[in-house]
């Protein structure tokens, strides 16, 4: 199936992805988080840019869009601060293919993204993957330390199955399942199992529409509450018209446009919900770094 100029498909034809990872037949070790209430405590939120992309096909983004509108698209991040912990939603990339593959402009490493926030790598206690594709987790090599919280579904399909014959491995870098799977074994994996999980406190995990095997998106709890879609909802184009993203398969869209409509729900407000590529969130907030908004208020540092 043709997927179009989405994310996870270069806007040019290139050769077979390469071959399939050695370690991927190990999927049981990773320790499924607890499905328990568990004490709030409100988190500062920042979006930090690490990149740009110039001219993307909309149509990429938005299934329905005309033919030939393009737009410029940000590559970002989201740091979530409160006493006890700095959680990252997505980590962006660092590997040079990418770069190439999608012409990435303005491109800072996401390690030296983040310390204009004044937080180092080793700092992150946690690092919450929205989704396996390239520009979402390819950056969890760089955060060493933190503790890495997945959908287990979405682990258990690309430590696997994507791979086999008719899987589905588009925009998956075959080296950060290897990372990944290395972090598992050495106990730094948590799986999700499932939707509306309060796998933090605070921070409630739910299952978009399939834009991959089983994406989320991050509903953050606190007055107010505010949704972090990450793919699930690329603009605010999106969100306001709604409509729905590009994903792997057409029959997924209506999934997606309830998933819409429950974001929408969570946060109460349009303006709570964060699309995961849309430039105008570092023009509606303030800016608290050459890279970095603050969508809540915040501290000094």
């Amino acid at each position: 199936m043709n997927e179009g100029h989405t994310l996870a498909t270069p806007r040019r034809r290139r050769g077979r992805q390469r071959g399939t990872p050695c370690l991927l037949a190990i999927l049981s070790v990773a320790i499924p988080t607890p499905a328990i209430p568990l004490a709030a405590q409100d988190y500062e939120i920042s979006a930090i840019r690490y990149g740009e992309i110039s001219g993307f096909p909309l149509k990429g983004l938005l299934p329905d869009a005309p033919e030939g509108e393009a737009i410029d698209i940000a590559l970002v991040f989201w740091l979530l601060e409160n006493d006890e912990r700095k959680v990252l939603f997505d980590t962006g990339f660092f590997r040079d293919a990418w770069l190439e593959r999608f012409d990435v402009s303005d491109f800072l490493r996401p390690d030296s993204a983040l310390a204009q926030t004044g937080i180092t790598p080793d700092e992150v206690t946690d690092v919450v993957v929205s989704h396996a594709h390239w520009d979402h987790m390819g950056g969890i090599e760089l955060f060493p330390t933190a503790t890495l919280w997945i959908q287990a579904d979405e682990y258990a399909y690309y430590t696997g199955p994507a791979w086999q014959e008719g899987g589905r491995s588009g925009g998956i870098d075959p080296d950060d399942v290897l990372h990944l799977v290395r972090r598992n074994l050495l106990g730094e994996v948590r799986l999700i199992e499932g939707d509306g999980v309060e796998f933090l406190p605070g921070l409630v995990a739910h299952t978009g529409a399939r834009h991959t095997r089983s994406s989320q998106f991050l509903e953050v709890r606190g007055d107010p509450t505010w949704v972090l879609a990450s793919d699930n909802a690329y603009l605010y184009r999106g969100l306001r018209e709604r409509r729905a993203s590009a994903t792997f398969l057409p029959s997924d869209r209506e999934g997606n446009l309830r998933a819409l409509d429950r974001m929408l729900a969570l946060a109460g407000d349009t303006l709570r919900v964060v699309p995961g590529h849309d430039v105008l969130q570092f023009e509606r907030f303030p800016a608290s770094g050459p890279r970095v908004v603050r969508l809540t208020g915040g501290r000094e540092r």
